[in-house]
């Protein structure tokens, strides 16, 4: 059995096992819509092109996305390897040829999928619902794909130091919610404090929000950001596997 079909059938069984989470499924195309619906009515309620809220709708589009790249392989990676270590089900994977970094690229086919199709979802209704109007660009397809590697790994860093699913997702927020506001995605830079301006560069999610909002408002290239991106991907990805656990401890 060769590498592709290995990942190929972790990935299929990891897609059924998200179709059967209604729950879920729900949660995964349905907050970033009402994220829209909120966002969508603040910032198109702003008459004065000023304050937190002050630039076009275009340029919150990024922040949009984030969320669905960002808390979306966090919890979903960081939850199946907490439960796969409470089912033992590591314990049967160490007997069969898949290894951890073959465990790690499936589920990351199976993250990419479910947020590019959650994306689409996300831009189409920004294009009906608000006055953001140049938001579909085949460019983003790269970003969203190397932000999806770079958080799968992430998360299986944090499921393998949390203890539980409960504490993979409350770890998964604490890691997400400050870095979806600190990372220029809603809130612009010159907003920040000065001494906390550098810091936002620390952020992967940065190079992300930078690299969507050039390709997609500011019509500009995005080769140093796309450069970034892929470099921690490759660097997530290493750490992630390693991470993933061989055996239930």
């Amino acid at each position: 059995m060769t590498t592709i079909a290995r990942i190929g059938a972790e990935a299929r069984a990891a897609s059924r096992s998200f179709l059967r989470r209604r729950t879920a499924v729900f949660f995964t195309f349905g907050f970033p819509l009402i994220l829209v619906g909120i966002f969508g009515a603040v910032v198109g309620a702003d008459p004065t092109g000023s304050g937190l809220f002050g630039h076009p709708t275009g340029y919150y589009v990024p922040g949009y996305l984030s969320v669905i790249v960002l808390f979306t392989p966090l919890t979903r990676v960081g939850s199946s390897i907490a439960r796969h270590r409470d089912g033992r089900r590591f314990e049967k994977l160490a007997t069969t040829p898949l290894n951890r970094f073959e465990w790690l690229a499936a589920h990351i086919v199976v993250n990419a999928g479910i947020i590019l199709a959650a994306s689409v979802v996300v831009l189409a209704a920004l294009s009906v619902l608000t006055d953001a109007t140049t938001v579909f660009v085949p460019l983003v397809v790269p970003f969203v794909v190397l932000a999806v590697v770079v958080f799968c790994g992430l998360g299986a860093v944090l499921g393998r130091v949390a203890d539980s699913q409960d504490g993979v997702v409350a770890a998964s927020n604490a890691v997400a919610l400050p870095m979806v506001f600190l990372s220029e995605t809603f809130v612009a830079p010159e907003l920040l404090p000065a001494w906390f301006r550098p810091l936002v560069a620390l952020s992967p999610l940065t190079y992300f929000a930078r690299g969507v909002r050039a390709v997609t408002y500011l019509r500009a290239p995005a080769t140093r950001e796309l450069l970034v991106l892929a470099a921690l991907a490759g660097l997530l990805f290493v750490v992630g596997g390693l991470a993933v656990p061989q055996t239930e401890a």
